[in-house]
């Protein structure tokens, strides 16, 4: 117990008052509770991964957005500089996973008392499990030296003395590995969206097994999910990132509906900023001759980018995804009153000023955003099945002694290669797996942890990674080793006592 003591004062905790009359002891002892408490999770996990706003929880999520190799910051969250500290770095990233984790560990030990169909109960509690797991991955994957809790947090224990200490990582590995295992055996393949299947399940416990250099397993649970059919590449690449996201291709999309929403804690979410970020203000160009428009994304932030190493990667003639995934280079006048409206805009007019213009990223792009707003109410894609073929492609490569040959691999990674119209590779090798991890995925919040992984992480961002608002002054912004885990939030320190933070800091 003690894992609510970090993100959760005792006086909130003890007088906290019920919503709409949905009590605590509804929820943990009645079957329309248990339900409740598990959809709680989702919209938390929503906050977690998606939030609304501006505030340091998305500062913490873009981050690991744009901290690797793959990305440019212009300005607000300057990753491995200032913000780089146990004091500075948004405590966010520790404090709510465990909030999430204590009310999952509520919800799977108070399950037990409550008499309710097994079949229902069971695929309750497999998702609470699931996200108890996916988010000790996550805590593993960011800080490696975590606190290891299954006890809820009570009444009733809420004061007891704990002495907090490392967790070791295969005791994580084994809860996560278990809880995963619990809820593919008693999840469907084709559940409703916004709920967890044995799809993104089973991708989970693979990332898991990978992480434990685990391959056969890795193999088995990616294989799995290929081979049933349920999830699938979508042939038309311009629907993957369309208006509607709860497609084949999908294995998890948070849900979000304007009419249901407003708040982040309601069934429709609040409004998500993050296809703003990583999009220029091309209607603040100097010469007048764009304007805010629907199909440029409306009002944008131009905070982060990706950076010219990712756009060296692509065919740009062939490549699909460089016309799909990204807004244009070539940006077409469209302001009415300029008589030059329908063409081409000129050299001259594109400012060397990244919040004006610079490559960017359309797969968040929202064509139903109100065009002077920065809130987005459209879905977010989470975990899609091109990243399971290439991580499926990895585990068949590393599980036949890195053999360039093996047969798996290059028909998975293929796969996504011939959807987006360039040739298929004849040999599988790391630097071709991670360009097309890169072309593939850039953007999806996967690739700093892979790089991490894989021990690249430092290397491969200081190769690549830049700051700068515009052309001449872009910068290496170094990586430091010891950044490879991110800092403990000095609160959390503090009140813990025993707990060490990670080296470094």
């Amino acid at each position: 117990m003690g894992v609510m003591l970090l993100g959760t004062s005792c006086e909130k905790f003890l007088t906290e008052e019920p919503i709409d009359e949905i009590t605590v002891d509804y929820i943990y002892t009645t079957p329309g509770g248990l339900e409740v408490g598990v959809n709680a999770l989702y919209n938390l996990q929503r906050t977690n991964n998606f939030p609304s706003g501006d505030d340091d929880t998305l500062k913490a999520n873009i981050f690991f957005y744009v901290a690797d190799d793959l990305g440019l910051t212009r300005t607000w969250h300057r990753p491995y500089r200032d913000n780089h500290t146990a004091a500075s770095f948004p405590s966010i990233k520790w404090t709510l996973p465990y909030q999430i984790i204590d009310r999952a560990n509520a919800i799977i030990s108070s399950a037990t008392a409550i008499n309710m169909n097994k079949a229902e109960k069971d695929k309750l509690v497999a998702q609470a499990r699931a996200i108890r797991a996916e988010l000790y991955l996550d805590l593993l994957q960011m800080y490696d030296n975590i606190v290891l809790d299954t006890i809820a947090t009570t009444p009733g224990n809420i004061f007891d003395s704990v002495v907090y200490s490392p967790a070791d990582p295969k005791e994580v590995f084994k809860l996560i590995d278990a809880d995963l295992d619990f809820a593919i055996a008693h999840l469907d393949w084709k559940v409703p969206a916004g709920r967890y299947g044995q799809g993104v399940v089973r991708h989970i416990r693979g990332k898991s097994a990978m992480w434990q250099g685990k391959w056969a397993e890795a193999v088995e649970q990616f294989d799995a999910i290929v081979e049933n059919g349920t999830h699938h590449l979508l042939p038309n690449i311009t629907e993957v990132f369309g208006q509607n996201l709860n497609h084949a291709e999908a294995l998890f999309v948070y849900q979000r509906d304007e009419i249901l929403g407003g708040r982040e804690v309601w069934a429709g979410g609040g409004g998500c900023w993050i296809g703003s970020v990583f999009n220029c203000r091309s209607y603040e160009l100097s010469s007048g001759e764009m304007i805010r428009s629907a199909e440029l994304g409306g009002q944008s932030l131009g905070w982060s980018y990706p950076n010219d190493y990712l756009m060296s990667l692509y065919d740009r003639e062939h490549d699909k995804r460089f016309e799909t995934y990204y807004f244009p280079l070539t940006l077409i006048v469209n302001n009415p009153d300029k008589p030059n409206y329908g063409e081409p805009l000129p050299a001259e007019s594109y400012d060397d000023d990244f919040r004006r213009y610079h490559w960017s990223l359309k797969k968040y792009y929202d064509a139903g955003k109100d065009l002077f707003a920065d809130n987005s109410f459209k879905p977010n894609m989470y975990y899609r099945f091109a990243e399971t073929l290439l991580l499926g492609a990895e585990a068949h490569w590393r599980h036949d002694n890195e053999n360039p040959l093996n047969k798996k691999a290059l028909e998975y990674i293929n796969l996504v290669r011939f959807r987006a119209g360039v040739p298929d590779f004849t040999s599988f090798d790391l630097d071709t797996y991670l360009e097309e991890s890169a072309r593939e995925l850039a953007f999806e919040k996967n690739r700093w942890f892979l790089l991490k992984r894989l021990g690249l992480l430092v290397e491969r961002q200081n190769l690549h990674y830049r700051y700068g608002s515009n052309s001449t002054n872009q910068v290496a912004e170094p990586m430091y080793p010891y950044q490879v885990r991110l800092p403990i939030p000095q609160s959390q320190i503090d009140l813990m006592g025993t707990f060490p933070q990670n080296p470094g800091y």
